[in-house]
């Protein structure tokens, strides 16, 4: 565990509140490290999902100690030196040769890891494809295709679909996507499965997306392989404890906007409000008193008034 450290001025202050937890996490960046003992095509793999993770991406190129399924110790110390949530451990030996290990990290704390075999028969590199690349930074699209990714029970396979896209999805702050930014297409197969004895293989493809005159009004979609091409087989894997994962999936509160009743907001940010009223008795309605609005001052000008209007007769017979 990593000590706690009080800044002493504001730089050290400011990246503290950056490794925080916030209501609204920053984007995730991947850790890529290799063992003591690993293959040429290993580091190659390395090499190529850190270029497409880029610019959320961090590489180390010396050798580690480290047994990711004996002790994940060191990974967690790694994921919060550097602030990386996800972690890419390459690795090789005579019983499991060409292993990349797939981790997610939660509080700094291994959360569920999975391990793939990369089939060096199959594999090629980006730098085998001769053509464009896409840009840094774009976020890809994605499909998955086979029935073991179905599955609803959780297995390697659905695991295995979980770490990709949180692999390649990039950098979601943002909900709205440039049509202009969709270059490449992240194709992951599975086969379908046989038996129980054997696994069914994964497959993954990059293809780069081109869009051409059709003579109508929607473009004629091609696509080109760019690489890299992996084929992966499964291997061990550690899922997450259920109760850390409830912790993990929870959304907290503070981020969502509470909605009020019979309030709303028109095109020009103006709030409208809504009363709602029964029905009233106007009969009983309380109205301002006035003296010359009185019943009985009325009824007393009705009974005065002939006797009145007999004396101003008489007066004007006199005179």
């Amino acid at each position: 565990m990593l000590r706690q450290i009080n800044p002493r001025n504001a730089r050290s202050k400011r990246a503290l509140e950056k490794k925080a937890p916030k209501v609204v996490e920053n984007p995730k960046t991947a850790l890529f490290l290799r063992g003591t003992t690993c293959s040429q095509v290993a580091q190659d793999a390395l090499t190529d999902l850190y270029s497409l993770r880029q610019p959320l991406a961090k590489k180390f190129t010396k050798k580690n100690a480290i047994h990711p399924f004996e002790d994940p110790a060191s990974l967690e110390f790694f994921s919060e030196k550097n602030d990386t949530a996800l972690l890419v451990f390459g690795s090789s030996s005579k019983k499991r040769p060409h292993t990349l290990t797939f981790s997610r990290t939660f509080a700094n704390k291994i959360l569920d890891m999975l391990e793939l075999h990369l089939d060096p028969e199959t594999y090629r590199r980006i730098s085998q494809f001769k053509g464009r690349k896409c840009a840094v930074g774009l976020r890809p699209m994605m499909l998955f295709s086979g029935t073991a990714f179905e599955s609803p029970v959780a297995n390697e396979y659905t695991m295995a679909k979980s770490m990709l896209i949180d692999l390649f999805k990039g950098d979601t702050s943002s909900d709205k996507i440039d049509v202009e930014g969709l270059q490449y297409i992240v194709s992951v197969s599975a086969d379908e499965p046989v038996g129980d004895a054997v696994k069914p293989a994964i497959h993954l493809r990059i293809y780069l997306i081109s869009t051409k005159r059709s003579g109508q009004r929607l473009p004629r979609v091609e696509v080109e392989e760019m690489g890299p091409r992996m084929d992966f087989r499964v291997g061990r894997m550690r899922e997450p404890e259920e109760a850390v994962w409830k912790e993990a999936m929870k959304t907290p509160k503070a981020g969502e906007e509470k909605t009020k009743k019979n309030v709303t907001t028109d095109t020009l940010g103006d709030k409208i409000g809504r009363i709602h009223l029964g029905r009233q008795d106007l009969s009983e309605l309380q109205t301002r008193k006035m003296k010359g609005l009185k019943r009985s001052r009325d009824l007393e000008e009705e009974e005065t008034g002939p006797a009145l209007a007999d004396e101003d007769a008489t007066k004007r017979h006199k005179n």
